[in-house]
């Protein structure tokens, strides 16, 4: 069968393991179907939406065995064909957690060569309201959201995981924008950016300490995200008085406040030139903050050339790419006794992790957390610690 005769074809599926995507694993005539929409157990009717030489993409649009942990989906929009923003809304939310546990450790061992068992700590919701920053797409001058890895637009009247307090901006029609997003702070104050409007600042609380952040620029987008990741690096760490820390990618200053209030002297690296500038309004109480502006590795093979030895203390908190393997080189050389891995992605995450282990470094504890309700997204902070020779 070409792949023209079989995009759209319906086939009869045993639905297999979770897999990093939003995805489970199926199999039809030995080759992979990644499959939407569906969940572990299932016997499902599924459409095929996408072919390549490697695998097949499917939707389930009938389940004819469910899975007991099946619920219906309390979004309207969501299902094969709608609203792409959400991956598991069929599923009830402790067993969306533990899926993600399940992808967690399951990469961990297939990338990365490294058993752990994960649990999934959350932040008390339901996996509804939480997103703070929500970014619509504009076609036509009318907002919404895209269907699944496709351009065509699903207009929608509300977003079940936006966070209520954020501007009401689908209801409005966005003439020449070709997205609009609408924000809201920890502080309550509220931001709509749109190509022309990208300009704007907000107020985010840590722990009773203001940052400036632009509204369209990085900030987790759960409102617990913040402090739960600040307390996991601390615990992690255990950074103490004198100790020296480098804070790798370090955004608007988040993990370097806190390293320099427990009294650690703090390198701040950070490539994005707006994020340092509103870092340095942050962290102009502390003085035992540098901040760099620049890409991390060429300021850590700068730093080296101009004396920095060795630190005490990283926490590392890469793109979604990971840091990859020249960063974690460098940082291995500075020899530190602990560092705090921050990931948002599992497989840039045990990809690093398995470099860190061929210069030395084993995982001391890790913990993943569900920040984003009814999407795979997943935190994770794993703490790294040289091993015994």
């Amino acid at each position: 069968m070409t792949a023209e005769e079989i995009v759209g074809t319906l086939l009869e599926l045993e639905v297999g393991p979770v897999a990093h995507g939003g995805h489970c694993v199926a199999r039809y005539e030995g080759q992979v179907v990644f499959v939407r929409h569906a969940l572990p157990g299932e016997l499902v009717h599924a459409r095929v939406t996408e072919q390549n030489a490697k695998y097949l993409r499917a939707d389930a649009v009938q389940v004819l065995t469910p899975s007991p942990h099946r619920i219906e989906p309390p979004c309207p929009y969501a299902g094969p064909g709608r609203c792409g923003g959400c991956d598991f809304q069929h599923a009830n939310i402790v067993e969306q957690r533990r899926l993600k546990a399940t992808v967690v450790s399951d990469t961990l061992r297939r990338i990365g060569g490294i058993e752990r068992n994960v649990v999934m700590e959350s932040p008390g919701d339901d996996g509804l309201g939480w997103r703070t920053r929500m970014r619509y797409a504009v076609v036509g001058g009318r907002p919404g959201m895209f269907a699944h890895r496709s351009h065509d637009l699903v207009p929608i009247d509300r977003c079940l995981i936006a966070h209520p307090d954020t501007p009401p901006v689908l209801d409005q029609r966005w003439p020449g924008a070709s997205s609009v997003q609408a924000v809201v702070s920890s502080e309550g104050k509220t931001a709509v950016l749109t190509d022309e409007n990208s300009a704007g600042r907000v107020v985010e609380v840590v722990r009773d300490r203001r940052f400036r952040v632009e509204a369209g620029g990085f900030w987790q987008v759960h409102p617990a995200a913040p402090s739960m990741l600040v307390d996991a690096v601390l615990a992690g760490l255990e950074p103490a008085a004198g100790e020296t820390a480098l804070d790798l990618y370090s955004g608007v200053g988040l993990f370097a406040a806190f390293l320099a209030e427990a009294g650690c002297a703090v390198l701040a690296v950070e490539g994005d030139r707006d994020a340092v500038k509103n870092a340095r309004r942050n962290l102009h109480d502390l003085p035992a903050v540098t901040l760099e502006q620049g890409d991390v590795d060429k300021v850590l093979n700068n730093a080296a050339g101009q004396g920095l030895e060795s630190v005490d203390l990283v926490v590392l908190d890469p793109p979604r790419t990971g840091a990859g393997k020249a960063v974690v080189r460098r940082i291995a050389a500075l020899s530190p006794r602990k560092v705090a891995y921050v990931a948002c992605d599992p497989a840039a995450l045990a990809r690093d992790l398995k470099t860190f282990g061929e210069l030395g470094y084993g995982v001391s504890s890790l913990r993943a957390f569900d920040l984003f309700g009814m999407t795979h997204h997943i935190e994770c902070v794993a703490v790294l610690e040289p091993r015994p020779d």
